[in-house]
């Protein structure tokens, strides 16, 4: 396993870590000892992050990473999100009282006095404008109840608002071949500015492991299912934006990353840890062996200089004008 630096933030990272909403709630069904077994597994393999928030099964991952991570609070690093529990439109949602009851939640659910990095979540453009918020999470920090604070977004224009306030040291943001456009300037800012990237949703909700077929159908309380639209939040969070058929499509014209890399899925996240403003990519996962083949992507063989402006004409070309929603 290698580590980077979060920013300039004491705090080094696995560059490949995992993202717990799966195993929370809203992927299908999940089983919580299988769960557990996935999270030891990466553990013992030098896995030392992951991505949690308060709404993943309300709360349900939380408690699970604090199973998972009992006696090695100091060296298993997490980070949790807050505001979707509550109205996102409503500023008292963002006023010191709320926050600090959502965090009190968490780190009762986590089983741990601090959090490593406490993340907004994905909250409306004029929140993040109107910035209180960060006086809020500077106060927190000072009460020892967090350790750095940092940023979901869903755009460009919402993370260049967060590099505004100096006390912000990460940014998560939806990031894959089929969503380049943070390389364009957000990822050129948020280096000079100091500010870790930790890039979500790396496979684009399964999309990038070319393993469905145009007739696919997903459970009932599968998000892919029940968002592809954005029926219920940021149509971005599923399938990158693209549509389910439209997505399925796009991959099959990708087929070319895979020789010499085994697979797709390991294919798409070299593509991202090739990036060096990354900190870390945090897929999710369900069982035990999509850990084991995530964590292949480490020994997987970069993108050449090439290949990787192959895959942004593609993005330019193909991709883009399909992103449908704020990105």
């Amino acid at each position: 396993m290698k580590y980077r630096q979060l920013g300039n933030t004491e705090l080094s990272l696995s560059e490949l870590s995992f993202g717990t909403w799966a195993i929370g709630g809203a992927w299908g069904k999940s089983d919580d000892q299988e769960a557990l077994r996935s999270l030891h597994y990466a553990i013992d393999r030098g896995v030392n992050f992951f991505d949690t928030a308060d709404v993943y099964g309300d709360g349900h991952s939380e408690e699970l990473l604090a199973k998972a991570t009992k006696g090695q609070e100091s060296s298993i690093h997490i980070a949790t999100k807050f505001c979707r529990a509550g109205d996102i439109h409503d500023p008292k949602t963002y006023e010191m009282q709320q926050v600090e009851a959502y965090l009190d939640g968490s780190l009762k659910r986590l089983e741990r006095d601090r959090v490593d990095l406490y993340q907004i979540h994905c909250p409306p453009k004029e929140i993040l404008e109107d910035g209180s918020v960060f006086g809020v999470l500077d106060q927190l920090q000072e009460k020892g109840k967090i350790r750095h604070y940092g940023v979901s977004v869903e755009t460009v224009e919402e993370g260049l608002i967060c590099l505004q306030h100096p006390n912000v040291k990460s940014l998560q943001v939806i990031f894959n071949i089929f969503r380049q456009k943070p390389l364009e300037e957000l990822f050129v800012e948020a280096k000079k500015k100091g500010v870790g990237i930790i890039t979500r949703l790396p496979l684009a909700s399964g999309l990038l492991t070319n393993k469905f077929s145009l007739d696919h159908e997903f459970e009932e309380d599968d998000h892919r299912r029940f968002n592809e639209n954005g029926e219920q939040f940021n149509v971005g969070e599923t399938f990158a934006g693209l549509g389910f058929k439209k997505g399925v499509e796009l991959t099959k014209e990708l087929e070319w990353i895979v020789e010499g890399r085994v697979n797709m899925a390991r294919a798409a996240l070299r593509f991202i840890l090739d990036q060096d403003e990354v900190t870390c990519a945090i897929p999710g996962f369900k069982n035990q062996s999509q850990i084991e083949e995530n964590l292949q992507a480490l020994h997987t063989p970069s993108f050449t200089k090439h290949e990787l402006n192959q895959l942004h004409d593609f993005y330019a070309k193909e991709v883009h004008p399909h992103i449908r929603g704020a990105y």
